[in-house]
This record gives structure tokens, sequence and C-alpha cells, in this order.
């Protein structure tokens, strides 16, 4: 499970659609391990394989919960639909260290897709989970939490954005350093 570098903004992986999976065979499981152990090396919640230069359609949580439990599971292809509620909370990336902003999500969004192992996913998420699971469904479609901002936010952040994409990124920006995002907790 050899832990892979994460693509920062600007790379065009980031931007591409990903493509479905079809085969639910060791490579698949490769790469969902190696996504859990990048995701938790550089201290994010969740983490899409494009992040990792993989334009597969598959993405990892591990969300704290009250009381010291995890939601932790990976979804191929998955599927938001019956999005319900509002709720703007902080959200960071980790393909974009240093930046942290307000975004509205749905407060709950029910989730289809699969497991690593084949096995049918249909649920309802809500809360955190929720925010997770539509920050990383985005970026299987090319969109990052940036591209979801008002033209003034995104004005704001013009120049954290170029200097990534220049390949400029925080002072002391490496696996377990909290991915130099949101600390702890990064999207």
């Amino acid at each position: 499970m050899p832990l892979r570098p994460i693509r920062i903004y600007g790379d065009p992986v980031l931007r591409l659609k990903a493509r479905e999976i079809r085969e639910f065979d060791d490579s698949l499981h490769a790469l969902v391990a190696d996504l859990f152990e990048t995701m938790h090396a550089y201290q994010g919640v969740g983490l899409a394989a494009n992040q990792v230069g993989v334009a597969q359609r598959v993405f990892v949580v591990d969300v704290p919960l009250e009381g010291g439990a995890h939601e932790r599971f990976a979804v191929v292809n998955p599927v938001l639909s019956e999005r319900k509620g509002k709720q703007i909370g902080e959200e960071g990336c980790l393909s974009m260290p240093g930046i942290t902003e307000d975004v509205q999500r749905a407060l709950s969004v029910r989730l289809r897709g699969f497991d690593e192992q084949g096995q049918a996913i249909d649920r309802v998420v809500e809360g955190f989970l929720a925010r997770a699971v539509q920050h990383e469904s985005d970026h299987l479609d090319g969109v990052l939490f940036s591209d979801r901002l008002s033209p003034l936010k995104k004005q704001f952040l013009r120049r954290e954005l170029d200097a990534l994409a220049r390949g400029e990124l925080p002072d002391g920006y490496h696996p377990g350093s909290g991915g130099g995002a949101a600390g702890e907790g990064a999207i």
C-alpha cells in the first residue's frame, strides 16, 4: 500500500470527469487501500481517485462522529440524489492546501454506488458526512470546492490559487502536516 502523491490545483487530472469502474478486481482493491493510506497520511477525511492521478470513479471517506466512532468506507461509481436542506460550513481540500472557505451544500443526500467488493450501497447521509460525500463526488466530475464559491470569493482567492498552480505550496506541506489545508479534517 504505497503512499501516492496528491495532485495539486492546476493539475489537469483534477478537471477530468472520471471513468466508471467496471471491474471489482485486485487493482481496485489496491487503489482503495492506497487512497485510505494517502488520505490518512495527509490527515484528510476524504480523497477521490483523481486527486492521486487516477481518473476512475471511486472515493474514500473517514469522517469522525460523536463519541469517537468513524464512518469509514469507499464508494465506487457514486450517484447522489434526493438532496435536502442546506448547510454552510468550512471546507478545505487536500488538492488545494492552505485554502479554506465556507461552502453551501445539501444537509442530506441519498448515496448510491458500490463498495470496493461490488456490494451495492444505498443510504442517506447527513451533516458533515454528507458534506464530505458531496465534495468527493464533485472531484469525480472535475469540480473543485472553489467552483462553488461566489465570484467575489473566487477573486479574493485568485492569488493563492495561481500560486498553487505554479507549484508554490504552503510551508511545511507534506504527509502528516494536515495537508497544509484546513488542518486535521480537510476533505
